[in-house]
């Protein structure tokens, strides 16, 4: 049986001054701003009502370059610890 790995590699992630003409939906944007308020820019793996963040919202805020992955988790390999950038920071000024 073969486990499917949730790790984004940092060198698949697109560069973070990628320009796009997308705008982020509701959960993308209130993700993307808890970060602001965060050292580093760290942006939570849960949400206010204590839900895990939908992956697709990481993966596709990564894809747009409005977040990056920071590091892996060795604890918990399957979660994806990511930051904002300075693209997503604009992007929901």
């Amino acid at each position: 049986m073969t486990r499917k790995s949730n790790v984004v590699k940092l060198s698949h992630a697109r560069p973070a001054g990628r320009k796009t003409d997308r705008r982020p939906t509701k959960a993308q944007s209130n993700w993307l701003k808890a970060g602001l308020k965060e050292p580093g820019g760290k942006l939570p793996l849960f949400n206010a009502e204590g839900q895990r963040v939908n992956e697709r919202t990481i993966r596709s805020c990564i894809e747009q370059g409005w977040a990056e992955p920071w590091f892996n988790n060795p604890i918990k390999p399957d979660w994806l610890v990511c930051k904002i950038t300075d693209a997503g920071r604009m992007i929901i000024a």
